[in-house]
């Protein structure tokens, strides 16, 4: 077993990769272990410690400096998507660690979006939950037609997340600090300033990559320009927002309510204070999770492992 290229596939938690593609195409001197369980950051170094090729989640993982330091054996590091801001490719880079990617889809997330969105429109949540108690139409929901969207990040993700809004007959406006009237206007959207997202939307879903600019770019301040009866939704990363401050709004009503499916720290706890508020839809970071992008993630993971192995390694990040 000495011989042997020891593989970790993290974070398999509804236990879909090891059947959803032919791992057996691996060579026979490949050790194959998946994890269903979250890995406690303090027990990192001592689970993965043995791997050569690890294979994360997103960023559920974080592989900074000092973790990669403290894996000997690893040489390749593989994320699912193109990009992430929870590994670092120089301290990989200096450790000769090799870091691949793999494609995905904004599909997926674009439609737990507006899952989100219909679900606090229209209190899908609290109602399945009431009927099944014998209780009958207990809330009053609204209409999306003609009220306005605000998209937080009019990129592909946003840009579908505007289309469909449009087709609610709803008003599509948006910001992001390089965001251009040619761009807006190819989406049918109509670009506003920053106080003006937050203050005109009626439903705001933020669509922005997590990077030192865009943490905590909604905060006290923008949550205090939007209307009582306003929606916030967030499918993108959880710092993108102060915790503290969304907290506060939701708590004093400040703004109707919100859909979460990030936060902070992940998986949720108790401590972060939303489990326990009566005007949110929260979901466990659904965004990806589908068959279909599971098919591209595993199938372009095995496809990075074999390139690696031949020598020709593919979907490099950061030039490495």
């Amino acid at each position: 077993m000495d011989d042997m290229t020891k593989i970790a596939v993290l974070d398999d938690y509804q236990k879909i990769a090891e059947h959803i593609v032919d791992w057996s195409k691996l060579p026979s001197d490949c050790d194959l272990t998946f994890f269903n369980q979250w890995i406690d950051p303090s027990n990192l170094s001592n689970d993965l410690e043995q791997f050569d090729v690890i294979a994360a989640m997103r960023e559920r993982t974080v592989f900074d400096r000092q973790t990669i330091e403290s894996l000997p054996n690893l040489k390749l590091l593989i994320t699912t998507g193109m990009r992430n801001a929870s590994i670092d490719i120089a301290a990989a880079r200096e450790y000769g660690v090799t870091v691949c990617g793999t494609s995905g889809s904004s599909y997926s997330t674009a439609e737990l979006t507006w899952g989100l969105i219909l679900s606090l429109a229209r209190n899908i949540p609290l109602e399945d939950m009431n009927i099944r108690s014998g209780k009958w139409q207990t809330s009053l929901g609204i209409d999306l037609e003609g009220r306005t969207l605000g998209v937080l990040g009019l990129g592909r993700l946003g840009g579908k997340v505007a289309t469909i809004g449009l087709s609610f007959g709803m008003s599509v406006i948006a910001w992001s600090q390089n965001l251009t009237d040619d761009v807006a206007s190819r989406h049918k959207a109509k670009l506003v300033t920053k106080e003006q997202l937050f203050t005109d939307s009626d439903v705001l879903t933020i669509h922005l990559q997590l990077s030192d600019r865009t943490k905590g770019i909604v905060g006290k301040h923008e949550l205090d320009l939007m209307k009582e009866s306003a929606y916030l939704i967030n499918t993108s990363r959880g710092p993108i927002v102060d915790n503290k401050a969304l907290l506060n709004a939701l708590k004093n009503k400040s703004i109707r309510g919100a859909g979460l499916d990030v936060f902070d720290s992940e998986p949720v706890s108790e401590a972060d204070g939303f489990l326990k508020l009566d005007n949110t839809v929260l979901t466990p970071h659904l965004g990806y999770v589908t068959e279909e992008v599971y098919r591209i993630f595993y199938a372009e993971t095995l496809e990075d492992i074999l390139c690696w192995l031949a020598g020709n390694p593919v979907r490099i990040l950061g030039g490495s």
